[in-house]
């Protein structure tokens, strides 16, 4: 081994050593916990693969596996719909765009565990603001959070208006980082604004939209709190998360369980970032 390769190695232990302790010791643990009956009142016994084929049976599970996943299209959706849309308005050349800029990552800024409390007020039956504003304009009340479609839509609402800003901040860093002379020459051919955006904008931004789907998706399958604080899972369960799902089994004491939902979980998330990884990768081929 040469001295450059030497240092390098050095250089990367920490990071090795920090990636083996703290992401695949936990990710092995939990994996090893799930082939076990390991609940509070119970003796601890191994049962294999029993724990999986009981999740998969589970009605509870499945539901809860569909809604992660809905849940995650529509936010990543439409944060990156409203995202794009703030970057390129505080990326032009505006008076105040300082200001707007700071106006446009308040929620980012707010805790989500506080975000999740105010829209929880904001769609309370009973004073809360959306239902005063229908009452003054149709006379009528929604129990936002009482069924699941209404329910779905405030969670979605809730997570989309706090992380928009996240979205927001990490393309607006690869907008600043295309070169003007690309806009000027697309200009000077005839490019409106639409023709820039579609051949220009969009396929260099192509690696920073991948990042921020990336972050994301991961970030939605694993959600909890707004979901905990705001609906606490119904109705009847209809907004349980994998995470929250799972974390009702620890909170009973069955961690076998509660593991097994975890680990599945954690390979939908892996697949995903897998999945933005091999497209991340075919972009770049293409392009």
């Amino acid at each position: 081994m040469n001295r450059e390769l030497r240092t390098a190695f050095f250089f990367v232990l920490p990071l090795v050593a920090f990636a083996v302790l703290l992401l695949l010791v936990p990710v092995a643990g939990t994996f090893y916990a799930s082939l076990w009956q390991d609940v509070s009142f119970l003796a601890r016994k191994f049962v294999g693969l029993a724990n999986y084929g009981r999740m998969f049976a589970d009605h509870q599970f499945i539901q809860s596996a569909v809604f992660t996943i809905s849940f995650a299209l529509a936010s990543v959706v439409l944060e990156l719909v409203f995202g794009m849309a703030i970057a390129l308005v505080v990326n032009e050349k505006i008076k105040a765009r300082g200001v707007l800029r700071g106006i446009a990552l308040l929620p980012w800024a707010i805790p989500s565990v506080v975000g999740a409390r105010i829209w929880q007020l904001v769609y309370r039956y009973d004073f809360g603001l959306a239902n005063q504003v229908l009452n003054r304009l149709l006379g009528t009340s929604v129990n936002w959070l009482g069924s699941p479609a209404s329910a779905f839509f405030c969670l979605v609402t809730a997570d989309v208006w706090r992380t928009t800003p996240f979205v927001a901040i990490i393309l607006l860093a690869g907008l600043q980082a295309v070169p003007e002379e690309v806009y000027r020459q697309a200009r000077v051919d005839g490019a409106g604004i639409f023709e820039r955006f579609r051949h220009v904008t969009l396929p260099l931004l192509g690696p920073v939209l991948v990042v921020a789907l990336l972050f994301r998706t991961v970030d939605a399958l694993r959600v909890f709190d707004i979901i905990y604080v705001m609906t606490g899972g119904g109705p009847a369960g209809a907004t349980s998360s994998l995470s929250l799902y799972s974390y009702k089994y620890y909170a009973l004491g069955d961690f076998g369980y509660g593991s097994a939902v975890s680990v599945a979980l954690f390979v939908v998330a892996f697949a995903a970032a897998i999945g933005y990884t091999r497209l991340a990768r075919f972009r770049q081929e293409v392009l």
